[in-house]
C-alpha cells in the first residue's frame, strides 16, 4: 500500500499588515529582503524553528525562501516553502523565527511579508498572483479577514489577483 502524503496546513497568525516588517520595541519599519535558501547555505539553525526546514528544502519541487532584515542580513526572520503548480503557487509551510513569535517577538509583519513574496513569484511566473494553501480550521476566517484569502473548498484557501496585487504593492513597491 502506498504511503499517503500528509497535507500540512498553514497555522501562523498574521499579527499585522505592515509595509515591511516593524520593530516591536520602536515601531520603526526596517527594510527586508527575501531570497531562496538551499541546504548548503547553512542559514537555518534548527533551534529557531518548529519545522524541519532542511528536510523541507529537500522535498522535490519545494522552494524555500528566507526573509531577512537590514542591518542584520544574516539573521532569518521567517521562512516560506512554496511549490510551482503550473498555474498557481502553493504554500506548504510558513513560519516566523521563534524570536518573532508570541508576546516577546522582535518584529511584526513577517508572515504577510512572505505571503506577499509568494504572490510576487506567482505574478513573475505568469499566474496572476494566485497563491493557494490549506489553513488550520481555527485560522481560516483569520486568513480571510487579514490576507483577503477566499475559500476554494473547506479549509483550502487562495489569494486571488486583486488581493495579491495589493499585498505585493504594499510590501514590494519600494524595491
Amino acid at each position: 500500500m502506498a504511503k499517503k502524503k500528509r497535507i500540512r496546513s498553514i497555522d501562523i497568525e498574521i499579527d499585522k499588515l505592515t509595509n515591511s516588517i516593524e520593530e516591536v520595541a520602536t515601531g520603526r519599519t526596517v527594510a527586508t529582503h527575501v531570497g531562496r535558501v538551499l541546504p548548503e547555505d547553512k542559514l537555518i539553525r534548527a533551534k529557531d524553528w518548529r519545522f524541519d526546514w532542511l528536510k523541507e528544502m529537500r522535498q522535490p519541487g519545494h522552494e524555500v525562501y528566507a526573509l531577512t532584515a537590514d542591518p542584520h542580513s544574516g539573521v532569518v526572520q521567517g521562512l516560506i516553502s512554496i511549490e510551482d503548480k503550473g498555474d498557481h503557487i502553493y504554500m506548504h509551510l510558513l513560519e516566523s523565527a521563534r524570536f518573532n513569535q508570541g508576546k516577546g517577538k522582535l518584529f511584526l509583519g513577517v508572515p504577510p511579508n512572505l505571503v506577499a513574496h509568494a504572490c510576487r513569484i506567482s505574478f513573475m511566473r505568469g499566474y496572476g498572483g494566485v497563491v493557494a494553501f490549506v489553513a488550520k480550521t481555527k485560522l481560516r476566517q483569520h486568513y480571510i479577514d487579514t490576507l483577503g484569502a477566499e475559500v476554494m473548498r473547506g479549509d483550502r484557501l487562495f489569494i486571488g489577483p486583486q488581493r495579491a496585487t495589493e499585498l505585493v504593492e504594499r510590501y514590494f513597491s519600494q524595491q
